[in-house]
Parts: C-alpha cells; sequence; structure tokens
C-alpha cells in the first residue's frame, strides 16, 4: 500500500509541475522582419538591405565583426533557412590554401577566397521543418564564436 502512495504522489507531483516547451519558429520558418525582430530582440543592430534586384538581407554586426543574414528556400515571404555570411577585404591577401587550412579544422563554417583572393566564411541554419528559437540561438551563438575564431585565424 505504501508504494502505491509514494506512485500516486509522483503522479500528482509529475501532473502539476509545468515542463519547459521550446518557443517554436512560425509554420514555415522566418520572414526577413521575423529575422530583424529576433536580431534586436537578442540585443544585436538589424538592418534590412534592399538590392537593386529586390532581394533583401539583414546586416548585423557581433563583437566589432559585421556579418549578413541571407533568406533562402522562402515561399509566400517566410524562409526555412538562413545563411550568415561575411566577407573580409584583405586586398587579396589569403590564398585558397589558407583557406583549406581552416576547412580543415572548422567544424561548422565553411570558407573561401573569392576572385581577388578576399575570404568569406559562411554558415547555414536550417529553420523548417520544426525550428524553434532555442535552437536558433544556439545555431547563433555558433556562428558569433567562429566568426571570432576567424578574424583571429585570418589575421595571425
Amino acid at each position: 500500500m505504501r508504494s502505491a502512495t509514494i506512485v500516486a504522489a509522483a503522479l500528482i507531483v509529475l501532473g502539476t509541475s509545468s515542463l519547459a516547451v521550446a518557443k517554436g519558429l512560425p509554420a514555415g520558418g522566418m520572414t526577413i522582419a521575423d529575422v530583424v525582430t529576433w536580431l534586436q530582440a537578442s540585443g544585436y543592430k538589424a538592418l534590412v538591405a534592399t538590392h537593386k534586384d529586390g532581394t533583401q538581407n539583414v546586416d548585423s554586426e557581433s563583437d566589432g565583426n559585421d556579418f549578413r543574414t541571407y533568406l533562402y528556400d522562402c515561399k509566400n515571404k517566410r524562409c526555412g533557412s538562413l545563411q550568415f555570411s561575411t566577407g573580409i577585404d584583405t586586398k587579396g591577401a589569403l590564398t585558397p590554401q589558407k583557406m583549406n587550412e581552416w576547412n580543415a579544422q572548422a567544424r561548422w563554417v565553411r570558407a573561401y577566397t573569392d576572385k581577388v583572393n578576399d575570404p568569406w566564411l559562411e554558415f547555414d541554419v536550417d529553420l523548417a521543418p520544426g525550428g524553434s528559437y532555442e535552437m536558433l540561438d544556439d545555431q547563433f551563438g555558433i556562428w558569433r564564436s567562429e566568426l571570432t575564431k576567424f578574424h583571429q585565424f585570418i589575421n595571425r
């Protein structure tokens, strides 16, 4: 009888406790306005840049390092993925071999040089189906950390 009382008490405790639930991203992903709101709520600047062809991205910065956020896989203004990206003007100082050195040790982000040997760093994030703001915050933390490491890497 005592074990039945313990089980009943445990069930009452479990039934009345509140479980933490992740805040889901909107169905279908995010809009450009959602990205701006999310970045600003996290304490980052977020400026929408509109290009001549009508495409948009969000300009921001972390720890003094500029980056852009591009949206992909869009349907009806909701986008199922995004990409954090930055290009750094080094006056052509970096070679593809140097970027290969980075890529050989980097797990999360990829780097390459453009046609004038300036480095680019990119990180893709899936938003749908089933993404959450907690997941997005975690991925953004990885991006910010890797962005800082990348600047240290190219400046040594």
